[in-house]
């Protein structure tokens, strides 16, 4: 099993960023905790971070069934703004679980809703570092249930 890991604008700035809000941990702390779930559930993970709508959707329509089996995504500010994100993972046709490091509804209005959340398998939000592997164990899941002919 092969999953896409996608880190989405200013996530590249954790740990100096907002740390009352985004917590102290770095990118590189998650991506390592990230690789280390993976090896232990004998998933494979290729992980990539941009701040580029262009990139990220690049990414996405570069990664077909058969290449990757999912997607752990978290789009960060473009999942707020980004109706071309939303066509690009429902073109994938893979299934994707959203993630966030912090608990967006209990941020500004305009945090509360993703235009993505409502086509993914699942959203994971507000646990910090653990909002990704959550949502990476979900998607698994998810992908294993998928492949067993059952409804996840």
């Amino acid at each position: 099993m092969k999953v896409l890991v996608l880190h989405g604008p200013n996530l590249n700035m954790l740990g100096l960023r907002e740390p009352s809000v985004y917590g102290k941990a770095t990118l590189d702390d998650i991506n390592q905790q990230i690789q280390a779930l993976a090896e232990e559930l004998s998933v494979e993970v290729a992980i990539f971070q941009t701040n580029s709508e262009t990139a990220l959707i690049e990414a996405i329509q570069g990664s077909p069934e058969g290449q990757f089996d999912g997607i752990l995504i978290n789009p960060a500010a473009y999942g707020h703004t980004s109706i071309a994100l939303r066509d690009a993972l429902l073109a994938s046709a893979l299934p994707f679980v959203e993630v966030h490091i912090s608990n967006t509804f209990a941020r500004e209005p305009f945090r509360h809703k993703t235009y993505i959340s409502s086509v993914a398998a699942g959203v994971v939000i507000g646990f910090g570092l653990q909002s990704y592997l959550l949502g990476l164990s979900g998607l698994i899941a998810t992908i294993a249930d998928k492949a067993q002919g059952r409804a996840g």
